[in-house]
């Protein structure tokens, strides 16, 4: 069975069932990969900690086995060097001493005592009688001849040093003829007292000895092991063509590895690690473990590929992968038929509910036989099927008041705005004013009021107010308030005596205690005389020539509607030809933008100081363009009503004022 196999199992439409199933097989397949990683890492760190403890063990056996012959053999050369420290050897017992060496030493390839110019015989610039091994037997070089043997490493270094030192690998040309390393001994003469340096005595080891032993290593299918010299030169390797011709360090600079080369100085300097190794050394991803032979200073590294190190692993991990894949399709297909069986109710109550969202609220539900919680379900939505029946028919009935009242709403607006002037110039034939006004409701309907008309063919009477808040209450007090004064200004009275009787009459009967602001007054528009009175609206500003705006000084008064009892007083100024007098509602020096800044009467000072109209249309509509330009996007929180009335003085054309 194949994922291939199971393509008819999945719904183009994901069901519950399928979502279950899907679910609960990702949890399980997230908690089985957790634990498949989280054993595979414990697992891999295990076999690496065996692989390291197994190649030290072969490292450092090797290493003591190379360090017990190494010494065995130091100990000839030191005690030859310390005889010939305090007696005196002729040539016959020179080359006797040295063929007991090599015959009772038969892991020394050869050995020589090198002495210095004229130190053996004062005849004899050089003389070093040696003795190696050729095709089994001991072959003797006693020549006294020229053989520039003080420059060798081999004489050089110990002699320089002071001490015993393993020269690195060489090849003996005329000596041995293979390549060999040497353990030189410096020794020394008393003359008249002092310690005076006489030559070297060497024993000669052949790397094939050390090739053997490192051969013999084998851990795993392809892993080996090497020696490199105390410069990282290869003393012993797998692949001859290395031997003495390449070290650690080239192959490092070959390839531009500075891990490698890391690794190698580490070599050399007599650490001992456990490190992994890239393709540039082995041509694998191998590890390695490395570990110093201390008398020589040279190092001995045992190479295990990585593909055969987890090799098992691997294998172990791929049954496990599989194993566990069947598993998750046996469990998908368990799950499925669970859940397909658990969820089969809620299908048929979903397919019910598409019905219901239609609008078939007359649907049977199915009956659900368990008390479980798709039993408490389907009851629950039998109960909302009939709640939300009966709440349809509400709502029909609650839209069609809502409806009339929004019809009823734009019928007052209409009839609220019917009660203002609107037409505006209101007087064309009347030259000596200009008058403008404009509203602006903050709902459908609102409190602000403003009023104009003639008492004769001299006076205009105005005013301005603000009810007590919004809505249809502050439109109908609105228009009462503005009815009376309109109908008590028909006589022949002062503004204080129609605030008077318009505020009486506004008490009588005021059970919801609403009040209203107004300012009115009645200009002479042939003579410029003003005579107004406030009940406790904001004060107006006079618009002159030449100079800021000013405010009106008026009286502080209560505002109508509140107190049957009070009187207002009558206050006057003469208006020069070409000033305009300025009213407003709260809702110009109140409004607020949306860091709930007010608008206020200093920025209404400022818009009017840069006007630089004489139309009193222009100054009205530009004092609301700053407002509706400060508050920017906030929502409109009260009625703005603005009202501008201009005196040009007489009508005839050659008389302006100015």
């Amino acid at each position: 069975m194949n994922f291939i196999s199971l393509a008819w199992m999945i719904p183009a439409k994901k069901s519950l069932a399928f979502k279950i199933a899907s679910l609960t097989l990702l949890g399980t397949a997230c908690i089985f990969f957790a634990v498949f990683f989280y054993n595979y890492a414990i697992s891999r760190q295990t076999v690496l900690k065996t692989v390291e403890d197994n190649t030290r063990y072969l490292t450092l056996s090797t290493v003591h086995k190379i360090e017990n012959t190494l010494l065995g053999i130091e100990k000839t050369p030191l005690y030859l060097a310390a005889s010939l420290e305090s007696q005196v050897y002729t040539r016959d017992m020179l080359l006797q001493w040295i063929e007991n060496v090599l015959n009772t030493n038969p892991e020394i390839f050869g050995a020589t005592v090198a002495y210095e110019p004229f130190g053996f015989d004062r005849k004899s610039r050089y003389y070093a009688p040696y003795i190696c091994r050729e095709d089994d037997k001991l072959r003797i070089d006693d020549a006294e001849t020229a053989y520039n043997y003080f420059f060798w490493d081999w004489y050089l270094m110990p002699k320089e040093l002071g001490r015993p030192i393993w020269s690195e690998p060489y090849f003996d040309t005329g000596g041995g003829n293979i390549v060999m390393t040497s353990f030189s001994v410096p020794f020394y003469r008393k003359v008249h007292g002092d310690k005076v340096f006489s030559g070297i005595v060497t024993a000669d080891l052949s790397l094939k000895w050390l090739k053997d032993i490192i051969s013999e290593i084998k851990i795993y299918q392809s892993g080996y092991a090497f020696l490199i010299s105390q410069s990282g030169v290869f003393v012993s390797h797998p692949d001859k063509d290395l031997i003495m011709n390449e070290s650690i360090f080239s192959i490092a600079e070959a390839a531009g590895d500075m891990e490698l080369r890391n690794i190698g100085r580490d070599m050399i300097h007599g650490k001992e690690g456990f490190v992994p190794l890239n393709r540039n050394l082995t041509g694998k991803i191998s590890r390695m473990y490395y570990a110093p032979l201390q008398s020589t200073g040279w190092s001995v590294g045992v190479v295990v590929p990585e593909d055969e190190l987890f090799a098992a692993l691997k294998s172990l991990t791929l049954e496990l992968a599989l194993i566990g894949a069947i598993g998750f399709i046996l469990l998908f297909l368990v799950i499925v038929f669970i859940s397909g069986k658990m969820t089969r109710p809620i299908s048929a109550l979903a397919d019910k509910t598409v019905e219901i969202a239609m609008g078939n609220l007359d649907i049977e539900l199915p009956a659900s036989k368990s008390n479980d919680e798709i039993g408490e379900l389907t009851t629950s939505f039998e109960n909302m099927r009939s709640a939300l029946k009966e709440y349809i028919i509400d709502l029909k009935e609650t839209t069609a008041i809502k409806e009339r009242i929004e019809s009823e709403l734009k019928i007052a607006h209409t009839i609220q705005m019917s009660f203002l002037p609107k037409h505006f110039p209101p007087f064309p034939e009347k030259q000596e004013f200009d008058i403008y006004a404009a509203l602006i409701p903050a709902k459908e309907v609102g409190g602000d009021l403003y009023d104009f008309f003639l008492l004769d063919d001299r006076r205009l009477f105005f005013s301005i107010g603000d009810v007590s808040g919004k809505g249809v209450p502050a439109a109908l007090f609105m228009a009462v308030t503005k009815t009376l004064m309109k109908g008590i200004a028909s006589e022949n009275i002062t503004p204080s005596d129609i605030l008077e009787r318009t505020n009486r009459e506004l008490c009588v009967d005021n059970d919801s205690m609403m009040f209203c602001t107004v300012f009115c007054g009645i200009l002479n528009f042939t003579t410029g005389e003003l005579a107004y009175a406030n009940a406790g609206h904001n004060p107006p500003l006079i618009l002159k020539h030449e100079s800021s705006p000013q405010w009106l000084v008026i009286t502080p008064q209560v505002m109508l509607g509140v107190l049957e009892d009070v009187g207002y007083k009558t206050q006057s100024t003469t208006l020069e030809p070409g000033e305009s007098l300025i009213l407003y509602t709260d809702g110009v020096t109140e409004a607020m933008d949306h860091e709930d800044k007010l608008y206020s009467n200093d920025r209404l000072i400022q818009t009017l100081e840069m006007e630089k109209s004489d139309s009193a249309q222009e100054l009205v509509e530009n004092i609301i363009l700053s407002v509706r330009e400060f508050v920017g996007a906030v929502a409109q929180s009260d009625d703005i009503t603005v009202l501008a009335l201009t005196f040009n003085g007489d009508s005839h054309p050659d008389y302006r004022g100015i």
